[in-house]
């Protein structure tokens, strides 16, 4: 059943709002379903890693070489019991022509803990290398020689090329990484969300985060279909002095009038500038006054009167 874009955009907002009571109402219960989100997120992300490999021959529909890459990859599920069948994924068959031979590579991926069980144990080892040639026959419709020997080299090909297989994208697994660990910095901006200004949870910005300028962690996409005008929002930037006046840190206050939940802002904090964006609405640009210590800068997000709340402890 198709959803229509506005109804995934109110699906959306509806669980960042369940969120963000769930902030309020059960601080714990949240903290516990954030970090369940997260190791599950740092699994899903995780790139396959050759384990061995192993050569054996197709026999129909052409006969050819193959060699089979034994992965392990953490995004593949654990079988539930020792009776149960081993969870597996098959990649693309890869056909590779060379001036002096032709023959085909084809990925298998595994549970890291299936794999690591029979690296000394030949008959787990045999039956899950019969059981991949079962899999790659089903699914390829190809004809296998069950005849097979290890070999020396733990992967046929570039461990690049086997990650693009399997994970079916264009997009390095370091990038990859790199894009998710900016949105978890986001997830965690969005953890501080209280409806009490009184009792404000802090947020410690990562050190990876502020290191360097200020950096959007939303991609922004051009679009010549809608023109949309950006606002620069109401704000107060105040530095917060000791009883000798000496600068201690920058305070500033960020009006975003309509805007209900932090889900929607993308905050970037450097040295000297700091970057607010909410999409197709506001977007603040400020060098800062003072150099500040953005390994310590605090962010707070006030629902009942749209207020961002941004503290940076001087350098």
């Amino acid at each position: 059943m198709e959803i229509s874009s506005q109804g995934l955009l109110t699906q959306v907002t509806q669980f960042w709002n369940l969120l963000d009571d769930l902030a309020e109402s059960d601080p714990q219960g949240y903290e516990k379903f954030i970090q369940q989100q997260l190791k599950e997120g740092k699994q899903l992300c995780a790139a396959p890693e050759p384990q061995l490999c192993v050569q054996t021959r197709i026999l129909k529909p052409k006969e050819k070489i193959l060699f089979i890459n034994l992965c392990q990859w953490k995004r593949i599920p654990a079988p539930q019991s020792t009776t149960h069948l081993f969870p597996l994924t098959v990649g693309r068959a890869e056909d590779i022509s060379e001036i002096s031979d032709a023959y085909t590579v084809i990925n298998v991926a595994y549970n890291p803990d299936v794999l690591q069980a029979a690296e000394k144990d030949q008959v787990k080892k045999d039956q899950l290398i019969q059981m991949a040639m079962k899999c790659i026959e089903e699914q390829l419709q190809f004809t296998l020689s069950h005849s097979y020997h290890i070999t020396k080299f733990r992967i046929k090909g570039s461990i690049q090329r086997m990650k693009k297989n399997l994970m079916g994208i264009q997009t390095d697994s370091t990038d990859l990484r790199e894009k998710i660990r900016k949105e978890l910095t986001l997830e965690q901006i969005r953890s501080s969300t209280v409806s009490n200004p009184d009792h404000f949870p802090q947020l410690l910005l990562p050190k990876e985060q502020v290191s360097g300028k200020a950096e959007c962690l939303i991609e922004e996409i051009s679009s010549t279909e809608i023109q949309v005008e950006v606002k620069i929002p109401a704000y107060e930037l105040k530095i917060v002095k000791d009883q000798n006046e000496k600068p201690l840190k920058i305070e500033l206050r960020v009006e975003l009038p309509g805007i209900n939940s932090v889900s929607l802002c993308d905050l970037s904090v450097s040295e000297d500038d700091l970057l607010i964006e909410v999409s197709e609405k506001y977007r603040l640009h400020l060098n800062l006054p003072e150099p500040v210590d953005s390994e310590m800068t605090t962010a707070k997000f006030i629902k009942e009167k749209s207020t961002l709340m941004i503290t940076m402890p001087l350098a």
